[in-house]
């Protein structure tokens, strides 16, 4: 078995909201955006042991010794301190795991999910690792039924893709708005490199669904519905999944951003529809 190690966020042993069925979702650490509306902004950067959390933390669940930060989990609280002290949108609570601990999890979880998805952060960032740990899956007898999902950005080149195609079942991307200047301003890149990667994806039939998210006032969707709408029907016949931004868990100047309501989605869902992309998937719920 490989030897391959990942910076990791998060296991969710069961998820029903990664992927079709029932789930193990698998958050890598680090991002190559820098979205104002991420829900997860601590899994952006990587801890660089500059002991700022340690300091603050209430529950003295970490400490700094020899240069490095030290996470004690049983003294944890998830109080979330330290996420929001933390200069680098990183956490102190990544783990390092390797591809047979990572197996190993999944093995246990195995007779009551579908299949695993890889997330982030942009969990293509560590790309070597899914790939060996995706073709190990694909080599265990026990877990060969399970499919091997990755979330993404699409911010990975050509190249990338190709790379981990043998062993990947399918790619969920966001397209978090159609022009590139607006793109650039939400997230700090343009999305020149994402929609190559929605077209190869749609093209090589890896694509699983495409992700739209409605931010009020700060998506331009509508004001772009028919080249969107052209460039979706290019696509073939993919999902297109429409999420509703809500503020929830956000940062910054995004938190006071209005959260998208039946109506919004409603009107986006009903000008897709007149230009003939109608399988959609509405929020399964608001907050």
């Amino acid at each position: 078995m490989s030897s391959r190690c990942a910076l990791v966020s998060k296991v969710i042993p069961f998820s029903c909201v990664d992927g079709p069925g029932s789930r193990l979702a698998l958050f890598l650490q680090g991002c190559n955006l820098r979205c104002k509306n991420c829900h997860n902004p601590w899994t952006m950067g990587r801890c660089n042991d500059c002991g700022e959390c340690a300091v603050h933390c209430p529950h003295e669940a970490l400490s700094y010794q020899a240069g490095r930060v030290y996470w004690h989990e049983g003294e944890c609280q998830q109080c979330d301190t330290c996420l929001h002290l933390c200069p680098q949108q990183a956490t102190p609570m990544a783990k390092t795991m390797s591809v047979e601990e990572v197996i190993s999890q999944i093995a246990a979880a195995a007779p009551f999910i579908e299949g695993v998805t890889v997330s982030g952060g942009e969990a293509t960032t560590q790309l070597p690792f899914i790939e060996a740990l995706f073709r190990q899956l694909k080599q265990t007898p026990a877990l060969q039924h399970l499919t091997c999902l990755i979330d993404s950005n699409g911010e990975l080149n050509i190249s990338g893709w190709e790379r981990v195609r043998p062993v990947c079942d399918g790619v969920m991307v966001d397209l978090k708005a159609w022009g590139g200047e607006l793109h650039r301003e939400l997230t700090g890149r343009d999305n020149g490199r994402i929609k190559e990667s929605i077209r190869w994806l749609a093209e090589h039939r890896m694509l699983s669904e495409l992700r739209l998210l409605l931010i009020p006032q700060h998506s331009d969707y509508l004001s772009a519905i028919e080249p969107l709408s052209a460039f979706i029907a290019g696509l073939g016949d993919i999902p297109v999944r429409l999420n509703a931004f809500h503020a929830h868990g956000v940062y910054g100047e995004a938190a006071q951003w209005r959260s998208a309501g039946p109506d919004d989605i409603n009107a986006l869902a009903g000008a897709l529809e007149a230009r003939g992309i109608t399988r959609l998937i509405h929020p399964a719920l608001y907050l």
